[in-house]
């Protein structure tokens, strides 16, 4: 296939706009890329899909997300408005993911699927927990992120806080989904697999040396680190360590290991981060939401942690991601210089690339080169001043929009189209979902 009649944005180091460039792809991957008459005469006989003056660049990429927590939209916490992000997990997470059965998980999946897809989102890396429903949970999404047609890495919350029956279910689920990963797509493509892990202030000593004992050096942990104090209090005063200095114990920590939030780490922890190569993801619309206070996160990319850029289970429209990153910082800090738009782009762009490349085994993603995965979108975005590779990151957040996505492609594979979802009935899965919630809240609420 080539793409034609697009503006090139290829988020090569360093980027490049392309004009009266073209794309081919073919094997899933980007092949070539060349001036539009010489790729044409070479290829004359391919297909073309024109895109029609629009922006074709890479694919967002969102480093940490929960699809299982679709479900909470509009619903209602009984009694007061929870007070601190404790109570939060106590009253609606917590509650939440005991609500959901097979079937909502495969629907809290497609939900976000179609929501990813819509947004140019191609790449998502998961973390699911549902105590109700635990053994093919992983099955369950798997089976939607094949049908929708995006690349998805999976992981189960591995937690004592739901007894040791459900611990152990959960430390079962994941090995048998790398397993199944591992047959599967020996080679990568666009599943994966992580083992994941709760967060420390619910997970003991014995669960820990269990999950490190069964898993693999080339699989990663993927577990939530000091979103709130109590999770650095909880360690320091069961452990008598903090916790990333608990995990590092523990050996969690590593080069294929992903740290979620880390808000209230130290200069130490972030020093361990750094050294044992560990990636961090930064989720600044949750960390507003629930009030939790900003990750050191510019110190953190001064100090050589990989910080990538994730959601939490927000939407997948990552620009908004990158607006509130650009903006929560300066106001934490009451300094309009804090998290340059520079900064944002290392993490959304190349950290998050380097992260899916690693995470998926099959060549670069999250650029437009030659051997690169063919994961792109087309932007019709129009400005009106000039755009330029040096400027590019303030025009995105001050000016791109999701609404403005019109294809969306993921290895080599039209998903969207002027639009148009080619491979999810949204209407249908809408429909679906509704139908469904009712039951998940009825569930929800019996538990107050």
């Amino acid at each position: 296939m080539l793409i034609t009649n697009g503006t090139l944005i290829t988020w090569e180091s360093p980027n490049r706009i392309l004009e009266n460039h073209t794309i081919y792809i073919d094997n899933e991957r980007i092949q070539e890329i060349g001036p539009t008459q010489t790729l044409l005469a070479k290829y004359p006989q391919e297909e073309r899909l024109d895109a029609k003056g629009q922006y074709v660049m890479p694919g967002n990429i969102c480093a940490h997300t929960h699809f299982y927590g679709a479900f909470a939209r509009g619903l209602a916490i009984p009694g007061p408005a929870p007070a601190d992000f404790p109570e939060i997990l106590e009253k609606l997470w917590w509650s939440l993911d005991k609500s959901l059965s097979h079937e909502a998980v495969y629907y809290s999946a497609m939900v976000c699927l179609v929501d990813a897809i819509r947004h140019g989102t191609t790449t998502l890396i998961d973390h699911h927990a549902s105590p109700n429903a635990i053994a093919g949970s992983l099955d369950d999404i798997a089976r939607a992120v094949e049908q929708s047609g995006v690349r998805a890495s999976l992981c189960y919350e591995v937690t004592d806080r739901d007894g040791p029956e459900r611990a152990q279910a959960g430390i079962e689920e994941n090995l048998r989904f790398i397993e199944y990963v591992k047959r599967e797509h020996p080679l990568g493509g666009r599943l994966s697999a992580m083992f994941g892990l709760h967060a420390s202030l619910t997970l003991g000593e014995a669960t820990l040396r269990a999950c490190r004992e069964r898993v693999g050096e080339d699989v990663g942990f993927h577990i939530h680190v000091a979103e709130h104090p109590v999770d650095e209090y909880d360690s320091l005063h069961r452990y008598g360590e903090r916790v990333v200095d608990r995990l590092y114990r523990h050996g969690i920590l590593g080069p294929r290991s992903i740290v979620v939030h880390a808000v209230h780490v130290d200069v130490r922890e972030i020093n361990l981060l750094a050294e044992t190569g560990t990636w961090v993801t930064h989720q600044p619309r949750s960390n507003m939401n629930n009030a939790v206070g900003m990750a050191m996160t510019e110190g953190m990319l001064r100090a050589g942690v990989k910080v990538c850029l994730g959601n939490d289970g927000f939407s997948n429209a990552m620009w908004e991601e990158w607006k509130a990153a650009y903006l929560a910082h300066k106001l934490w800090h009451l300094d309009p210089r804090r998290m340059p738009a520079t900064d944002v782009v290392k993490m959304a762009i190349y950290n998050n690339a380097a992260l899916a490349t690693q995470q998926f085994n099959c060549g670069p993603i999250g650029v437009i080169a030659p051997g690169a995965q063919a994961d792109l979108i087309f932007v019709d975005y129009h400005p009106f001043t000039p755009l330029t590779p040096d400027n590019l990151p303030w025009h995105i957040v001050f000016g791109f929009h999701e609404s403005m996505v019109t294809t969306t492609i993921v290895a080599g594979k039209v998903l969207m189209r002027e639009r148009e979802l080619l491979t999810l009935d949204a209407e249908k899965i809408a429909y679906e979902a509704r139908q469904l919630a009712p039951r998940i809240w009825e569930r929800y609420h019996a538990l107050f």
